[in-house]
């Protein structure tokens, strides 16, 4: 089967309506093989109180980015992926601007799904990261 970047950033996209991912204004922006690229604007809608990045919206985006990457290995008509254990390093702080997470496949088994998720800033400055486990299962 040919990869297809479209049609997987179209999907990712399409699903995040009506959904967290909306609310974040995440946007799948890049694909390939065996990553996914998410972008999330930083501004008072993901601040903490003390005016800067929240750690939650940061493994909120981590998780909607690695989730979504595992559709790229999975048949979503027969299965279906849920995030099982998410852990995260908050490094920079970020008041404003842009986050990227790019999450790159480290583990590709038949039910198992380990991800890296790199979070940085717009001079690739690391903010955040992240590791996420997301387990195959068949679709009820």
């Amino acid at each position: 089967m040919v990869f297809d970047r479209e049609k997987m950033l179209l999907l990712c996209n399409d699903w995040s309506k009506n959904t967290l991912m909306q609310t974040l204004e995440i946007e799948y922006t890049d694909a390939g093989e065996d990553f996914l690229v998410a972008t999330m604007p930083v501004n008072s809608r993901v601040h903490q109180p003390m005016g800067l990045l929240h750690g939650g919206a940061s493994v909120a985006l981590a998780e909607s980015v690695g989730s979504a990457a595992s559709l790229m290995f999975i048949n979503p008509e027969k299965q279906e992926v849920r995030g099982i254990e998410i852990s995260a390093n908050h490094v920079r702080s970020k008041k404003e601007g842009m986050v990227t997470a790019t999450a790159k496949i480290l583990h590709k088994g038949a039910s198992i799904h380990l991800w890296e998720i790199r979070i940085e800033d717009e001079k690739d400055r690391l903010i955040s990261l992240c590791k996420l486990t997301n387990m195959v299962l068949p679709r009820r």
